[in-house]
């Protein structure tokens, strides 16, 4: 029934935006609403053929959203669905004496049921490719004097090393799903490659379990089981064991974490690992909007380490991240910088400067595409020389700037015309029919309107003098403004009362006698009204909450 609704088939028509309410409008504040437009659309009101048909639409469309949001079922259905959920069939077998909580309940159960189809019809596949760069030979060549080494040419750069894998999901119930993976991998000339098919089973709402088998030709057979375990509402438990079966014998390995939540942005996690290679391991992780923290300790053979590394994350649109961490052991130690920054809607790019004791400067780019990773570690130096960390930082960071100004923001910029242009084709019908109802709806205000300013006049209050809405473009392009914005003087004018003007936070596209002059794009109100007899002028967002009037709206004579 209503799971056949999908999201994207809902329609634009806000009642709210047409009553001028808040969403959380109570009875009162609808009935006032109601009221006050059936005075000013009601048929009999009007004796011209043509102004009363145009009238009785008008008022059979706010009757329309006060029926719905008056009553509290319809409301709720409104609330999630939109207009066509109230169209549909199937409604009539909800009590009605449910609550809206309640129907939202069943709207969450229709939703699960929807998801588990599109699960059954989806692999969400995966993969990783990764190619290793050794281009040593940038910065540490032989110098010419050496006469019995070949000099002369271009540096000598390869690749020497190689790794992809990929994987699959195939749901088979709502609760079970079959995963399938495999890898190659190759370095220096060598490399083999392994493929694994696991059976995960959700065994309730606390955890699930999953059963893994797998064979290369480097590690032998593999058997693996592990289990996930909600132990409380802050505290879960992973297990993990497999025995890999090689020429050498047998080879077991347990591996145990343990989580909590320390407060609702940091989590701590203990870590045991037994086998080829056993460590304990402790690490705090604080996620936050604004950044991400970690700190780790191990103790393991042959790994012990210290390492902490932060992350702050910029609140743009391009969710651009800096990040450095330093990581100490036995090892050496490694210190690491870097950024990512998404360039597309699906992809993000990201590149880390690695310098390390003994292990030398090396850049790391990753690409994400949606589900898939690319990853190109390129070794520069065994050595800390200062010339390969200052063009391992600057370098990317002046290739990604022009690429960003030569390919990337115009490719975005055409991306977004021709989606803005597909969604213009496709509502120009509905956007007609708007236009149409909102200037029947102007013609309709005229005689309320001039009473209201006479009203308003006699009092010296709250007249509107001009006022548009749309898209506001810069002096250059005045050719085009008059397109993208419409006179809405007069429906604001009919909604002021006893010398005030209050538009809820909601798009004023849906108010009467408004329309959307330029589907897509963001819009604006712009006001030029007198109070008390001076000119006031305020510019207020689409979605924004206005009041009319207000001290800090007043124009400056002496400017």
């Amino acid at each position: 029934m209503a799971a056949a609704l999908d999201e994207d088939e809902i329609d634009n028509d806000d009642y709210y935006s047409l009553l001028n309410v808040r969403r959380e409008a109570t009875q009162d504040e609808l009935k006032a609403a109601y009221r006050r437009l059936c005075m000013l659309y009601h048929p009999d009101k009007h004796r011209d053929p043509e102004l009363k048909s145009q009238a009785e639409q008008l008022f059979n469309l706010v009757h329309q959203a006060y029926e719905v949001l008056s009553d509290p079922q319809s409301r709720a259905i409104y609330d999630i669905y939109g207009k066509r959920g109230l169209e549909v069939e199937g409604w009539e077998v909800i009590e009605r004496k449910r609550t809206p909580a309640e129907i939202r309940e069943e709207f969450e159960r229709l939703q699960r049921e929807r998801e588990e189809r599109r699960l059954q019809q989806r692999t969400n596949p995966k993969g990783t490719i990764s190619v290793g760069v050794d281009a040593t030979d940038l910065f540490d060549r032989y110098e010419e004097d050496y006469d019995d080494v070949p000099s002369g040419g271009l540096p000598h750069i390869e690749i020497n090393k190689m790794h992809i894998s990929q994987s699959i999901e195939a749901p088979l119930t709502s609760a079970d799903t079959a995963i399938l993976s495999g890898s190659l991998s190759t370095h220096n000339g060598n490399g083999g490659g392994n493929i694994t098919m696991a059976l995960r089973k959700v065994t309730s709402a606390k955890g699930w379990g999953e059963v893994e088998v797998g064979a290369g030709d480097t590690h032998g057979p593999l058997f693996g089981l592990k289990i996930f375990r909600n132990l409380t509402t802050r505290c879960f438990l992973t297990a993990q064991c497999g025995m890999q079966f090689s020429s050498r014998g047998v080879r077991p390995g347990v591996t145990t974490v343990l989580a909590r939540h320390l407060d609702k942005n940091t989590m701590g996690y203990l870590q045991w690992r037994w086998g080829t290679q056993s460590s304990m391991n402790t690490s705090i992780v604080r996620d936050t909007k604004s950044s991400h923290f970690t700190f780790a300790m191990q103790l393991g053979i042959p790994h012990t380490f210290m390492m902490m590394s932060y992350q702050y994350k910029f609140q743009n649109e391009d969710q651009t991240k800096v990040k450095g961490s330093v990581k100490s052991g036995f090892f050496g130690t490694v210190v690491e910088y870097g950024a990512e920054t998404k360039i597309s809607r699906h992809s993000v790019l990201g590149a880390t400067v690695s310098v390390g004791v003994p292990q030398g400067v090396s850049l790391k780019i990753k690409l994400n595409r949606a589900s898939q990773t690319y990853f190109f570690p390129i070794h520069l130096t065994d050595q800390l020389m200062p010339s390969a960390i200052f063009y391992a930082t600057v370098g990317p960071l002046v290739f990604y700037l022009a690429i960003q100004r030569l390919v990337i923001r115009p490719y975005v910029r055409s991306q977004k015309e021709q989606e803005l242009e597909k969604h213009r084709q496709s509502s120009a019908t509905d956007i007609a029919k708007k236009k149409q109802e909102a200037e029947s709806a102007v013609l309709l205000m005229q005689e309320g309107v001039r009473r209201i300013i006479e009203a308003e006049e006699s009092k010296m209050g709250l007249i509107i003098l001009n006022a548009w809405y749309g898209k506001f473009v810069t002096d250059n392009s005045r050719k085009h403004e008059r397109a993208r914005v419409i006179d809405v003087t007069v429906p604001l004018q009919c909604l002021v009362k006893d010398s005030k003007l209050i538009l809820t936070e909601a798009s004023k596209a849906g108010l009467p006698g408004f329309y959307d002059p330029c589907v897509g794009e963001e819009k604006s109100l712009k006001v030029l009204y007198q109070f008390r007899g001076v000119m006031h002028q305020v510019l207020s967002g689409d979605s924004e909450p206005l009041r009319i009037p207000k001290q800090s709206h007043r124009i400056d004579n002496d400017t």
